[in-house]
C-alpha cells in the first residue's frame, strides 16, 4: 500500500490514456506523496479506469521534483513507452509476489 496520494493532471486537465498490449485502456497520471520531502515527492501511477476498486500500479522509480517536471515528461511519454513501464511494474510485482 502506498501513502496516501494526490493525482496531478497535464496541463490541459488531462491524464494520458493509452492501451496495453492486449487492447485494454490504462491511465497514466502522477501522484506525489505526502510528507516535508520535496525530492522526488512525484512519481508516476497507472490504472485502469473502469477498474476503479482496483489499486492503481505505482511505479515509484519513475519520479520527478515538481509538478511542472513531471507534466513535461508526461507529454513527451509515448504509448509506447508507457506499455513498456506498465509490463515491467507488472513483472515486478508478481516477482514480488512469488518472493
Amino acid at each position: 500500500m502506498f501513502p496516501a496520494a494526490e493525482t496531478i493532471t497535464n496541463g490541459d486537465g488531462q491524464v494520458r490514456r493509452f492501451s496495453d498490449e492486449r487492447g485494454v485502456e490504462w491511465v497514466a497520471s502522477v501522484a506525489a506523496e505526502q510528507g516535508g520531502d520535496y525530492k522526488g515527492r512525484y512519481y508516476l501511477i497507472l490504472h485502469r479506469p473502469e477498474a476503479e476498486d482496483e489499486e492503481p500500479v505505482a511505479l515509484t522509480d519513475v519520479r520527478w521534483n515538481s509538478p511542472k517536471t513531471a507534466e513535461r515528461t508526461m507529454n513527451t511519454m509515448s504509448s509506447l513507452e508507457l506499455r513498456r513501464r506498465l509490463r515491467s511494474a507488472r513483472g515486478r510485482a508478481r516477482a514480488g509476489a512469488i518472493a
